[in-house]
């Protein structure tokens, strides 16, 4: 019994220690931050890692109101919204007919939506901003939503079609004999079954949304337009030599990517699994 349990607690040890360190080192920067986001100048330089003497809460009220936080957090949120709806819908209806039609032409198409996960965005910038230039597009968030959508739908499509793979095809010709029309099929049968790959592919889309930077920087030009990204990057005026504001910026930029991570961070991990391993 005592070989046993030795043989269970030495591994179970080491990768308690594991843990534990990874945690210290990945909350370590977040906790200065938070620390730093309450105090002013002179204590984040010289007793950075010591509690604050005196709390200046204010300095969130004077990032949200004078920086205008408030308003490049709003424009990531609808601009990640948007994105997310657009491409939940198209991505949704793509992956059904890629993962269940059965015409010669769907695995071709199929590799090429594929084909984009691999595309390097950095290697598209050029022409887009051209191509958008062009066509008078500039400071047009139809037009950033309609970037964003493009490069964020092939994720999604391969996680989508490969759940719907795995479906059951009786499930779908019991609908067929009972007179469910495709579109019926779609949003009756399949869509409820393939709910939490959607959520999953949804979630990344708004993630990676929020947090996008390079086409913001070259389509977006007007402040008012600014997403988070955008708007921290110009952060500038009486705040550049008081970091208690930046911090407190840069808290606030973070909290609603960290609230929805921790509520369905259980989603994206079985989300993934299913829509990569399923088909």
């Amino acid at each position: 019994m005592s070989l046993r349990l030795r043989k269970v607690t030495v591994p179970r040890a080491l990768a308690y220690c594991f843990a534990i360190g990874w945690a210290l080192m990945t909350l370590y920067p977040l906790l200065v931050t938070v620390l730093s986001s309450v105090k002013p100048n002179e204590e984040i330089f010289g007793r950075m890692f010591a509690m604050p003497r005196a709390w200046h809460f204010e300095y969130y009220i004077e990032s949200f109101v004078s920086a205008r936080m408030g308003r490049y957090i709003l424009n990531s949120l609808f601009l990640a919204a948007s994105t997310t709806i657009l491409v939940a819908m198209l991505a949704s209806m793509a992956s059904y007919v890629l993962a269940r039609s059965t015409f010669k032409f769907v695995k071709p198409i199929y590799l090429l939506f594929l084909a984009g996960v691999m595309i390097p965005i950095h290697s598209t910038i050029i022409p887009i901003a051209k191509i958008v230039s062009t066509i008078h597009g500039l400071d047009n968030y139809p037009i950033l939503i309609l970037v964003y959508t493009t490069f964020q739908l092939p994720q999604a499509i391969f996680l989508i079609a490969g759940f719907m793979k795995g479906i059951d095809r009786e499930i779908e010709e019991a609908a067929t004999i009972d007179g469910c029309s495709p579109t019926g099929t779609l949003f009756k049968i399949m869509l409820p079954i393939s709910t939490s790959i959607v959520f999953t592919a949804s979630l990344l889309v708004f993630i990676s949304v929020y947090s996008e930077l390079i086409f913001s920087v070259i389509l977006l030009s007007s402040p008012d337009l600014y997403p988070i990204s955008r708007g921290l990057m110009y952060f500038t005026g009486d705040h550049t030599q008081r970091m208690g504001p930046i911090f407190a910026s840069l808290i606030m930029a973070a909290a609603p990517m960290v609230c929805i991570y921790l509520f369905a961070h259980e989603y994206i991990q079985n989300g993934m699994l299913s829509g990569a391993v399923k088909g």
